[in-house]
């Protein structure tokens, strides 16, 4: 998750591990306690380090509610393991409050193990359209939206208009200038996060997409995957493999290890969250001042990103239920959604903030992220999610490796999607 960027590292993890949730009004969601007192908060991997000083602002004035900070592992997968063996603890769970990977909500919730949130407590009408829907499940809120994200198509501007050409709309304006431009400057054309792991999900999901597709539908009841728009996007990707304007090294590559490869100089291409973006651009690395953004191109037009980000939920086992919601409202104000994006140069979940011009002066790719968020789409949403994904990254691994034919990919995909139970 990237924050996650995650999708990834994936999208910035935060697990609060707090003690118990009610409402603001004179009754408790169902199974909560009342009152107030310490929380523990976890996380995946602060990579920027914004988090400690947002946490101490909340200390400084919560005296009785201090938060503690738990860091889990940086890689989602490995954080969605830990997540799930503390939570079927029960009771004996340490985490209260998890901000949570956006395409966890649907798992964690049909399994019990988050508590349904009122709607009245946060201020969901000054999020940005669609990340709301991230963190709801049959129609209920069971998390409040933290971080967003949709991935970028990261471009070497430098190149592209040395030769006269824009950033590329369609595949096959990608597809051809990865061919021809980048052997050129001795770079390779295009990379994502392509190593078996939920970056790879994301790709997969973002190329089905962004040629017409789906892969599931009716929250998880319904296999889309079998059709001409799969076998289109699968195709992309693997076909940039079998023809080399995808590097073999970027079947290896997650977030990081796709971010430091363009970050070097030596792609002209990069699908990545806005966060590589900002690492890229900083003071020192050698493509600064020299790349640019746009959104994600598609089979015949622009394409679709994946919704990436983090939501808040609640333990169902929460000691301290009114801090974890006053908690939660505190980290999706106003003040620490800036701090969310200046300081730890991830995606803040307020839409104001997109069209402040202070920091569109700071953070250029803020307009072109506000489109490609309006644009973009939910990850499968399934109760067995970490399945779906789990097959998802096989199978389209497998194609891009050349073990597997596109076509008999989509084929094995619808086949063993529809054979999890409880999907």
């Amino acid at each position: 998750m990237r924050w996650i960027h995650a999708a990834g590292r994936g999208l910035l993890v935060l697990v609060v591990v707090l003690a118990g949730y009610v409402t603001s009004g004179a009754h408790a969601e169902e199974g909560a306690g009342d009152g107030r007192g310490p929380l523990t908060l976890a996380t995946a991997g602060d990579l920027t380090g914004y988090l400690g000083p947002v946490l101490d602002g909340w200390n400084s004035t919560h005296p009785g509610e201090q938060v503690k900070l738990v860091e889990l592992p940086d890689s989602s997968d490995e954080t969605h393991a830990q997540m799930v063996t503390d939570l079927r603890a029960g009771d004996r769970s340490r985490f209260d409050v998890l901000n949570i990977d956006v395409s966890w909500t649907s798992e964690f919730a049909a399994a019990g193990w988050i508590r349904s949130l009122p709607r009245d407590r946060f201020p969901l009408d000054t999020f940005l359209d669609g990340v709301v829907e991230t963190a709801t499940y049959d129609g209920r809120l069971y998390a409040v939206p933290y971080v967003t994200n949709a991935g970028l198509l990261l471009y070497r501007k430098d190149i592209l208009d040395k030769e006269g050409v824009p950033p590329p709309r369609t595949w096959a304006e990608l597809e051809h200038d990865a061919k021809t431009i980048a052997p050129k400057y001795g770079l390779g054309g295009y990379a994502g996060q392509f190593l078996p792991y939920e970056g790879l999900t994301v790709n997969a999901a973002e190329a089905v997409y962004s040629a017409g597709g789906s892969i599931l539908d009716q929250e998880g009841a319904l296999v889309a995957v079998d059709s001409a728009a799969a076998r289109e996007g699968i195709g992309f990707l693997a076909r940039g493999v079998r023809e080399g304007w995808i590097p073999k090294a970027a079947l290896t590559y997650k977030e990081e290890e796709s971010k430091q490869a363009f970050q070097d100089g030596h792609l002209l291409f990069l699908r990545n969250w806005p966060y590589a973006y900002v690492g890229a651009s900083a003071k020192g690395s050698p493509v600064a001042g020299k790349i640019g953004a746009v959104p994600l191109p598609g089979s015949d037009g622009p394409g679709a990103s994946v919704l990436g980000g983090s939501d808040l939920a609640v333990n169902t086992h929460a000691r301290h239920p009114d801090s974890a919601a006053r908690l939660i409202a505190y980290l999706t104000s106003e003040p620490v959604q800036r701090q969310v994006l200046t300081r730890g140069a991830l995606p803040p979940v307020r839409a104001a903030l997109y069209e402040d011009p202070a920091l569109i002066r700071r953070f250029p790719y803020l307009p072109t992220l506000r489109e490609a968020l309006r644009t973009a789409k939910s990850r499968p949403k399934s109760p067995r999610y970490d399945q779906v994904s789990l097959v998802v990254q096989a199978v389209v691994h497998d194609a891009m490796t050349g073990h597997v034919t596109p076509k008999a990919a989509v084929r094995r995909l619808a086949a063993e999607l529809a054979a999890i139970p409880g999907r």
